[in-house]
């Protein structure tokens, strides 16, 4: 068993020694035979372009490289198409039957025991006994379906015994009351449900000929046995064994058709039909499929021969695909192996297509052939087992290609063969050994047959390596050319190694210049791109052979377009014609540029020339062509179509001069142009003749720049004023010109933020006006350049007034300026013009100028009607405006005079304080505090001011008086008593109010005057109210009133409050010499 599971692992390993016989078949062991070498290819020899058929870094160079270094040292490309190698397991007893599918082995012994072994796990072995004595049962055929779940064993006696997969034993199909010689199992239902128990539909071919339709059902039911149904639904008419059967569903993806075959020991039949609907279990299928043969005879095929046995077998090219159909049979019979090809096809009557009968080959020298004992289908071979060897014939060409001898013990039988129909997989039985067919390099000569049969394409499919598809290509190559196949020739001759030289004689002596033409596009394709040299002589040569045929068929069209159709010339030659603008785009770079416009002018091809240049990027060629040509708009297109800036620069005069309105807007699109270099191609247009209708396109594109595009530059915007200030048409200089445009640029041309000025320059731009007599713009530049003197005498000078009112109002910050401006225009209008009535109506439009000043203008001999009326009215007004001063002179008397009057009486004045009001200072009423009122109106006691106000006296007042604090005094409102009522008694109580109002003030002016002074402080000589009573006023009073007026002036000149702030403003925070440190930083 170890060495079985070594065998599943790597069916490769017993790869032997390859040996030649002359006819080409590969031995080991047997007889000794005379062995030979096959021919060898020849050596491949490279001249001239030969280098390898695919460019560096191909893929598939780089594996075909890999695949022949490792195929050469591993010997891959020579290792045996077979290998036969024993299975190490001793069997129980002697082996009658062995099937295998999906990679489960089943192995029937004559002591009625299955071994069932999973070839992905050989180590596990199951040994299931059929509850038979070999005396009462000996079994005969094992049925396996292509899943590998169930198992039907048939005897020789008729049993038949029904296993699935898993069960411990088999259970008996007791319906099943025949010899099974063949089952057709159906594998689309059996490889897509993986799960299902049930067989679906099967056909069985007995030993007395009948064909039964039969479903088994592994699912455990109590009231139905596997046995869902058995019918037979075709009997043969000669009743012999039914050897083989198959059925399949064509098309796979809808059963419309059913194909069946079946075989005898010398017929093969075959049935096409509808099958029947099924919509249940229990449906049949093909009942109705052969009930169509009742009357009708199938496709029958006899191959007459004295065999007893035959064998059925199918090739599927993808088996593990449900819906896969059958590709190859091989059938076994008496006369040899009946083989051919499977052809679904619904219009067909015969299903074997290319249909061989292969004769059984002589494996020994000078003896009849041998029938074998059994066959297998692989892809390409049949395999043939003998009684003591086993041979391969390749169904392609019906050759030996295999023949190898069993290692046979003493006494062993040689049973059969057989094959996983899933897996691939081939096992020779004998009554005593297992052995393994590898299928190791099946398809290692196929290329050589596709090849002798001239089947290049399938060649191609199956050689391995470079020099095989060399070897197939050259010799496909050849067959074309002998054909007259010249194209389809060159096409294999560039991809194999034929001589470069060889080829191109070979298609030149033939006159095949559009084959070789072919050809060495192809060649140059699949030339490295680093032989330069190479690649520029076929392109070269190339476009040579396309420029040669183009000409051709232009001399065919000229010379047939009267007496015949050229349609299909003129399409052939666009065609040509398009192949060589593709040649010029792909291979430019392998060109060299001067060789093909010598080429291709001496052809005479002026459009591929323009369009060879195009695709190299020469877009100056192609300017200078069509500007030859004078096709500006051509050139245009050229320029706008490619991105070098400078041949705006080179062809730009030229092409200003002859298509100015298009230039400019090819400039207009390309905004990175310079535009300083552009100025020579703009000039052109300064002294050409043009239609004066038609706008300066130099104009056009200048105001773009300024306005659009913000150009700064000074030579920019100069270069504008020059075309707005020249004549429109030089031939009439003399024309009057439209100063609008000019003055409009003037007035709206942007101007240097920094400085405020416009960016072109005034000096030019006022000597190309005076030089052109443009006055407006003239007078303009001047207002620019801030010469308003200059502005309006020009205007003046050239007689335009309004012009000259119009500059005459521009300095708006400068009166006197406009005034003399103004009286500039006046003198113009009363001295030069002499219309007295214009002067007049000229003083309305200003409110700078009276009739005075312009009266010195008039002559002396003047007519006074014409301006009376203005000089009653300015007399009128200077009239009024006299008495309005005179108002004002006396509104001024009358108020100095109230000033004066208000200052005497400030010196009397006195305020009446309630006792009840409190100091500014302190914040307490001392019931005896004398104040003095502030002219700032804060109350302060005598204490304050005569303490804390003497501080802030100023500087150098007299402070030789005594001040001292009175003592304590009552309020002033006790002198008053108390007043009787007036209306009671009025003059009682109006003497007694004048006494204390006396009382009141003595007590007040103690209150301000310190004691010192209170002797010279005297009552007012009389009182309202008080009768007659006069002081006189000695030396001493008047002493006294002026110290007392001085101490007044004293308290009164300043606030204590107030004072000592204002005083110190000016006093700095450090004194000078004083160091202080707290401000450092």
């Amino acid at each position: 068993m170890r060495c079985l599971t070594s065998i599943a692992n790597n069916p490769l390993r017993l790869v032997k020694d390859l040996l030649f016989s002359p006819c080409n078949v590969e031995h080991s062991g047997g007889p000794a035979v005379p062995v030979t070498t096959a021919p060898a290819v020849s050596q491949l020899q490279y001249e001239g372009f030969e280098v390898s058929p695919y460019e560096p870094g191909n893929p598939r160079e780089e594996l075909e490289e890999v695949h022949s270094i490792g195929n050469a040292g591993s010997g891959t490309l020579h290792a045996p198409i077979f290998d036969i190698g024993r299975v190490q397991y001793d069997f129980p007893a002697p082996l009658v039957e062995c099937v295998v599918s999906s990679d489960v082995l089943a192995m029937g012994f004559s002591s009625n025991m299955l071994v069932l072994i999973e070839l992905s796990h050989a180590d596990q072995v199951v040994k299931i006994r059929i509850p038979r004595k070999p005396t009462e049962m000996t079994m005969h055929r094992l049925f396996m379906d292509p899943s590998g779940r169930h198992i039907v064993i048939t005897s020789i006696q008729g049993e038949n015994w029904y296993l699935y997969r898993g069960w411990k034993e088999p259970r008996r199909l007791k319906g099943f009351k025949m010899v099974i010689e063949s089952i057709a199992w159906n594998k689309p239902a059996l490889l897509s449900a993986s799960h299902s128990t049930s067989t679906r539909e099967i056909l069985i071919g007995a030993r007395n000929g009948t064909i039964y339709e039969a479903v088994l059902d592994a699912e455990e039911d109590f009231f139905k046995s596997q046995e869902r149904y058995l019918q037979a639904v075709f009997s043969l008419p000669e009743r012999h064994p039914i050897t083989g059967i198959k059925f399949d569903f064509f098309p796979p993806a809808d059963h419309k058709k059913a194909l069946v075959i079946a075989t005898t020991a010398s017929r093969i039949y075959q049935f096409v039909g509808t099958p029947d609907r099924k919509y249940d279990d229990g449906g049949r299928v093909f009942t109705g499929l052969f009930n169509g043969y009742r009357d009708t005879a199938p496709k029958i095929l006899e191959l007459p021969g004295t065999l007893q046995q035959s064998e059925l077998r199918f090739y599927t090219p993808n088996p593990d695909q449900a819906l896969s159909l059958p590709r190859t049979m091989a059938w076994m019979t008496g006369p040899g192996i009946y083989h051919g090809l499977l052809s679904f096809d619904f219009q067909s009557e015969d299903f074997i297509d290319a249909a061989e009968l292969l004769p059984y080959p002589s494996l020994v020298p000078n003896v009849d052939p041998e029938i074998p004992r059994s066959i297998a289908l692989t892809e390409f071979h049949i395999i043939l087992l003998y009684h003591d060897r086993i041979a391969g014939i390749c169904n392609l060409d019906d050759q030996l290609k295999y023949e190898e001898a069993l290692p046979l013990r003493p006494g062993e039988e040689v049973r059969g063969v057989a094959s996983d129909p899933v897996r691939r997989t081939y096992w020779a039985f004998t009554d005593q050994s297992l052995f393994e067919l590898v299928v190791g390099n099946e398809d290692r000569d196929v290329w050589k047959i596709y090849l002798e049969k001239q089947q290049f394409d399938t060649a191609l499919k199956y050689a391995k390596t470079a020099a095989q598809r060399d070897h197939v290509l050259s010799a496909q190559a050849n067959a074309y050319f002998s054909d007259g196949r010249f194209f389809q020739a060159a096409q294999c001759y560039a991809q194999c190694s034929t001589s470069f030289e060889e080829v191109a004689l070979k298609f030149l002596d033939a006159g095949e210049r559009d084959a070789l033409r072919s050809y060495l596009i192809s060649r140059l394709e699949r030339t490295r791109k680093g032989d330069l040299t190479q690649r520029m002589m076929l392109a070269t040569w190339l476009v040579e052979f396309y420029l040669s045929k183009c000409n051709e068929l232009d001399d065919i069209v000229a010379s047939e377009s009267v007496s015949h159709d050229v349609d299909n010339l003129q399409t052939e030659q666009a065609i040509l014609e398009d192949d060589l603008r593709q040649f010029f785009d792909t291979y430019k770079y392998n060109l060299d540029r001067a060789t093909m416009y010598e080429l291709i002018q001496g052809h005479g091809r002026t459009d591929m020339y323009l369009y060879y240049a195009s695709a190299i990027g020469d877009y100056q060629c192609v300017i200078e062509h069509w500007i030859l040509e004078e096709d500006w708009l051509k050139a245009l297109e050229v320029i706008n179509r490619q991105s070098d800036l400078e041949l705006y620069y080179r062809f730009g005069p030229v092409l200003m001069r002859q298509a100015p309105k298009e230039t400019v807007d090819s400039w207009l699109r390309q905004t990175s142009l310079d535009p300083l270099r552009l100025i020579p191609s703009i000039l052109q247009l300064q002294h050409t003749p043009r239609d004066p209708l038609t706008p300066n396109q130099a104009i056009r594109y200048l105001n773009h720049l300024v306005f659009e595009q913000h150009n700064t530059s000074p030579t920019v915007h100069n270069l504008l004023i020059t075309f707005l200030v020249s004549p429109t048409s030089p031939s009439t200089p003399d024309a009057i010109e439209d100063d609008g445009p000019l003055l409009r640029f003037l007035s709206t041309a942007p101007c240097d933020p920094v400085t405020g000025k416009p960016f072109y320059d005034l000096d030019y731009a006022l000597r190309l006006c005076k030089n052109a007599g443009r006055t407006q713009p003239c007078v303009h530049i001047y207002s620019k350049m801030g010469l308003w003197e200059n502005s309006v005498d020009l205007a003046l000078h050239k007689g335009d007034l309004e012009l000259a009112k119009i500059n005459a109002d521009m300095p708006e910050d400068d009166r006197p300026l406009r005034k003399k401006l103004w009286l500039k225009i006046a003198r113009y209008v009363v001295q030069d013009k002499k219309d007295i009535k214009t002067a007049m109506r000229f003083l309305e439009n200003t409110d700078l100028l009276k009739i005075e000043d312009i009266l010195p203008f008039f002559p002396d001999f003047v007519v006074i009607d014409d301006f009376k009326e203005e000089i009653a009215h300015a007399l009128e007004g200077y009239s009024n405006h006299i008495e309005t001063l005179k108002d004002e002179m006396m509104e001024a008397t009358q108020t100095a005079e109230s000033i004066k009057q208000d200052i005497v009486a400030l010196k009397n004045r006195f305020v009446t304080i309630d006792a009840s009001e409190q100091c500014s200072v302190k914040e307490y009423l001392p019931a005896s505090s004398l104040r003095k009122i502030i002219a700032l109106q804060n109350k302060l006691t005598m204490d304050k001011t005569s303490l804390d106000g003497h501080p802030a006296l100023p500087l150098g007042q007299p402070n030789g008086t005594s001040v001292t604090q009175p003592p304590p005094r009552t309020l002033l409102s006790a002198n008053f008593g108390a007043i009787p009522n007036p209306l009671q008694n009025g003059a009682r109580a109006a003497n007694l109010l004048g006494r204390g109002v006396l009382t009141a003030g003595d007590r007040l002016r103690d209150l301000i005057v310190p004691d010192a002074l209170a002797a010279l402080v005297t009552a007012p000589a009389w009182m309202p109210g008080m009768g007659s009573s006069h002081r006189l006023v000695t030396g001493a009073d008047s002493g006294g009133e002026k110290v007392r007026a001085e101490l007044e002036d004293i308290l009164a000149s300043s606030c204590p409050l107030c004072e000592s702030v204002v005083v110190g403003l000016d006093v700095p925070f450090v004194k000078d010499g004083e160091v202080d440190t707290t401000w450092a930083l």
